[in-house]
């Protein structure tokens, strides 16, 4: 791709920056640092920056269609009341590991949830993907990764991703929530870093963020590469499609990791970027509730 104008428009220096999401009722890009344990929420138009503490791990929140939000916070599921900051259990997915986190989300256009977890020390196998609708959560039925990550909607088709495999999988959302077979939609080469968190944009491309690959890749929906973003920072997290005609992108990046010397190779490292993504996002459908 050519240059998108890439630029930090938030130096927060997050150590673990995911989750980024637009709520269009706010005009304002929400999004969390998972190991620091913060929500925060950032005005474009004015500037402006909020942040809220965490009780726990926090890696994701979505808008609920009553105007409330959901977490997903390590033990599960949460209401999460800006107003006074507060955070009320709600669910918590079923045979959830005591070392497991939630780590990645996205609704579907019923408002249901898809989130997945992974094991908090990225070792075991004990990461699973799930389903919260109805105020009930189920497992999703597809075989467990150490990290799952990156589910992402395009029309009724579900993207998932095993990180640690590097490969990106896709099946189909029947009327009842249930999946169809799943199959390969892409595998990223080695050297090339892992796949992270992604999206679908408005033409169904999906945008992969690298973790370890300094930027993003767009992929048409045969799965071929039809574009590459480069960030000042290896670990991009996930993007998000924001602005009044949901045109630019918003990514999220990490410092977890690196050390003095990366530090000082990436001193924008952790911060939320900016950039003209030359094509439409996807509005979030709100989480019914």
């Amino acid at each position: 791709m050519t240059d998108r104008h890439v630029r930090t428009v938030l130096p927060v220096q997050a150590i673990l920056g995911e989750g980024p999401v637009w709520i269009g009722r706010d005009a304002a890009l929400w999004f969390v640092d998972i190991k620091s344990r913060h929500v925060h929420r950032f005005d474009p138009a004015s500037g402006a920056a909020r942040r809220w503490d965490a009780p726990d791990q926090v890696g994701w929140v979505l808008p609920a269609a009553d105007g409330g939000m959901i977490a997903g916070l390590k033990s599960g599921l949460h209401r999460f009341d800006p107003a006074n900051g507060s955070f009320t259990f709600r669910a918590q997915p079923p045979g959830h590991p005591a070392c497991n986190r939630l780590n990645d989300a996205t609704t579907d256009r019923a408002g249901r949830i898809w989130f997945g977890t992974m094991d908090d020390g990225e070792s075991a196998a004990s990461g699973r993907l799930f389903r919260h609708a109805g105020g009930m959560i189920a497992d999703s039925g597809l075989p467990p990764v150490c990290i799952t990550n990156g589910p992402a909607i395009g029309g009724d088709t579900l993207y998932h991703t095993d990180t640690v495999g590097r490969t990106i999988w896709r099946a189909a959302i029947r009327d009842d929530g249930t999946l169809g077979p799943e199959e390969v939609f892409v595998r990223i080469e080695d050297g090339a870093g892992h796949p992270d968190g992604s999206v679908v944009d408005a033409e169904g491309c999906l945008w992969v963020a690298l973790w370890g690959g300094w930027g993003v890749r767009r992929y048409d929906p045969a799965g071929a590469l039809i574009g590459t973003v480069k960030l000042p920072a290896a670990q991009i997290t996930k993007i998000a499609f924001g602005g009044p005609d949901l045109s630019t992108a918003y990514a999220t990046s990490a410092r977890k990791g690196l050390d003095a010397a990366a530090l000082a190779e990436q001193p924008e490292a952790g911060n939320l970027f900016a950039f003209d993504a030359g094509v439409a996002g996807v509005a979030v459908t709100p989480v019914a509730v």
